[in-house]
């Protein structure tokens, strides 16, 4: 049966005046993913992009080497500036940052009122930081109130998950919903884009597989528990859950593959399991939310038949790479897109559902941190 490439959700809702935001690490290549897939939103305007001592002070154009296809004329000739709180006035704030440098630089523009949307690593497993995957475990977001309170921070910090999680989690959620999941082997393969630019050197990767990403399976493992957590109280309880991944660099360009073993805590055949996964569209009362969201996809989780598939060159556009494609016979072959569904897409999607305030969202969090644009109506 043919895949169906699905489209984004529902009609996208303009506002009569997008809210200014800015990019952290603007000039590398998830930050050059950020510009491109917020050019054009209904609801965010970039007005500032922010890099390192080395690119601040010159036009982007000059500071930025553009990776994928053409750079947004209207953002050439714009300033960069510090990643400091001082020198950046957006109320919302997208970071690319690295995570060398991220551990210090977030908290600085959360402490400042500003609502920190990150993908770096550092953040992630703090027990009041929602690590976030919207169709996954909305619910988190709850965490914003004590991460307020215990921090006495005016704005706030949401991250993402690792790029491989995320494509891996968004299929183990709906069968850890309908079954229970006790046990998880994850091996990736994941594309040269996850590495940053210039990334891995071509003689090292061409016709090559290289069996080791420094760092990668510990996060694999740690942050599917956190994600796949029941939030109660203040808490994420996380499942007993025992993973164990491989991660490797392939000669790809775009698009992680994860291959999963599962043990689920009530048998289920590969149709119950392909029910379950064509059913999901997030944790309930999320997805009407979902669907005033301009990144959502309507349909988060599309499932192929076909015995070859999914495959990053045919499937990894699905949902304007929002979607993950999922391939099965009783284990999984799940594949996203690593630095849209995976990286700046996934904040961008996160930062859209704070916008409107899905519940539970704590009370005045967005008037707080937006003043004058938090009181302009989505239409």
């Amino acid at each position: 049966m043919p895949l169906d490439l699905g489209s984004s959700a529902s009609p996208r809702h303009a506002r009569e005046r997008r809210i200014p935001v800015a990019i952290l690490g603007a000039t590398g290549a998830v930050g050059q993913t950020f510009v491109r897939l917020l050019e054009g939103h209904p609801w965010f305007e970039v007005t500032e992009l922010a890099a390192s001592e080395r690119s601040a002070g010159k036009p982007y154009a000059e500071a930025a080497r553009w990776i994928e296809g053409t750079m947004p004329a209207r953002l050439r000739d714009v300033e960069v500036v510090a990643c400091e709180p001082s020198a950046v006035r957006a109320p919302i704030v997208f970071s690319a940052l690295d995570s060398s440098v991220a551990g210090d630089v977030e908290p600085a523009f959360a402490r400042d009122g500003r609502l920190v949307f990150s993908n770096a690593k550092n953040h992630r497993m703090a027990p009041d930081v929602p690590l976030l995957i919207p169709e996954v475990n909305w619910p988190h977001v709850a965490l914003l109130e004590r991460q307020q309170r215990e921090r006495g921070w005016r704005g706030a910090l949401v991250t993402n998950a690792n790029c491989s999680v995320t494509v891996a989690v968004m299929a183990l959620a709906p069968l850890h919903a309908a079954f229970g999941v006790e046990r998880v082997f994850a091996a990736t393969m994941q594309a040269v884009s996850g590495a940053g630019y210039p990334g891995v050197p071509s003689l090292d990767i061409l016709g090559n597989a290289i069996p080791y990403i420094s760092d990668e399976e510990p996060k694999i493992e740690q942050e599917m528990a956190k994600l796949l957590g029941r939030y109660a109280d203040g808490v994420v309880r996380e499942p007993a859950l025992r993973a164990t991944a491989h991660a490797n660099r392939v000669a790809v360009e775009h698009g992680h593959t994860v291959c999963l073993s599962l043990g689920l805590a009530t048998r289920a055949t590969p149709a119950q399991v392909v029910d379950a996964l064509r059913a999901w569209r997030g944790p309930e009362g999320v997805p009407g939310y979902l669907e005033a969201c301009p990144s959502a996809p309507a349909r988060p989780v599309l499932v192929t038949d076909a015995p070859d598939r999914p495959q990053p060159r045919r499937d990894v556009m699905a949902g304007e790479g929002m979607s993950v494609v999922v391939g099965l016979d009783v284990k999984l072959v799940v594949m996203g897109h690593n630095t849209i569904r995976g990286a700046a897409g996934g904040s961008i999607l996160n930062a859209e559902l704070c916008l409107l305030g899905a519940p539970p969202v704590p009370a005045g969090l967005m008037a707080d941190v937006l003043g004058e644009h938090a009181m302009e109506r989505v239409a």
